[in-house]
């Protein structure tokens, strides 16, 4: 099998790498993460990130079929149904997204939030495989980070979503809902146990310290051998202990409420009232002083 054609975006805002992949011989492929763009103190959403995108695609001549979303995403709002929209793309996403609709489900109120996945396109099994023009894809379920969380493979490229991170800066976190610091620690073992040379495609880079640029680009040997929170002979007890201590002291991210009240939906926000806004919910958690 050939090589995939790559394209990465990075979106500086969120911190975020969207991939275009295609088959270099049908010219058929994939938008691997897509960001919406959104301020949130202005609530204005925009589609320049995805714009740049679909600007790619055509120059390549690329036929974009599948937007595919290694998880529902914390930090940022997606633009599959603006890629779907144009292209007619098909969104898909690992199958245990029923799971986190329905962790979140009862925690935004929110009763028109369906929880059988039916707003993605297709749901990915552990094990699935699919066709990219020439290419095969093969759906690797990775969770921890999240129930939902899978990867791509192609061939010799894997695209790991938010489970590891550049080796210098370690691992995605385990404490959101659904999160699970042992779970994460079992699924870096399943793309550690692949071969050295295997190349991973990073879903964020945030520039460890000490590092002037970043990067998005990995291999196996390379987080095997150096990954500051996960390299080899560090037992799953200690890098459970480690992930557990690291997370209690991380902020939120600041789009999360955004983000997950949207992603879990593929994207797509609640429909506009009759003034053409679309609205979202935020949960107020007072505390006992603050209740008067």
């Amino acid at each position: 099998m050939s090589d995939p054609a790559i394209r990465a975006f990075f979106d500086e805002p969120t911190n975020t790498v969207s991939y275009l992949v295609w088959d270099k011989q049908t010219g058929r492929g994939a938008v691997i993460d897509p960001v919406l763009d959104f301020d949130m103190a202005s609530g204005e959403a925009d589609t320049r990130s995805a714009e740049a995108i679909m600007t790619e695609a055509e120059k390549e001549g690329v036929s974009i079929e599948w937007v595919l979303e290694t998880h529902a995403h914390a930090d940022h709002l997606s633009a599959a149904p603006m890629i779907k929209a144009r292209t007619e793309a098909r969104i898909g996403i690992g199958e245990h997204i029923r799971d986190v609709q329905k962790i979140f489900r009862p925690i935004f109120a929110d009763e028109t939030l369906k929880t059988d996945g039916s707003d993605f396109d297709r749901l990915f099994s552990d094990g699935d495989r699919f066709a990219l023009g020439h290419l095969e894809v093969e759906v690797i379920h990775v969770p921890g980070h999240t129930p939902a969380d899978v990867a791509y493979k192609i061939g010799n490229h894997v695209w790991v979503g938010d489970t590891l991170f550049m080796p210098d800066y370690g691992t995605a976190r385990a404490d959101f809902p659904g999160g699970d610091a042992r779970q994460l620690y079992r699924s870096i073992q399943r793309i550690l146990a692949l071969p050295d040379e295997t190349k991973l495609y990073l879903c964020h880079d945030y520039k460890a310290p000490g590092r002037d640029e970043y990067q998005w680009e990995t291999t196996v040997g390379e987080q095997r051998r150096t990954n500051v929170h996960v390299h080899e002979g560090l037992s799953e007890d200690e890098f459970v202990a480690m992930r557990d201590t690291r997370d209690a002291g991380l902020s939120v991210p600041k789009l999360l409420l955004p983000s997950i009240q949207v992603n879990i939906r593929a994207g797509r926000f609640p429909e506009a009232e009759d003034n053409g806004v679309h609205y979202l919910r935020i949960p107020v958690k007072m505390k006992p002083a603050a209740r008067g």
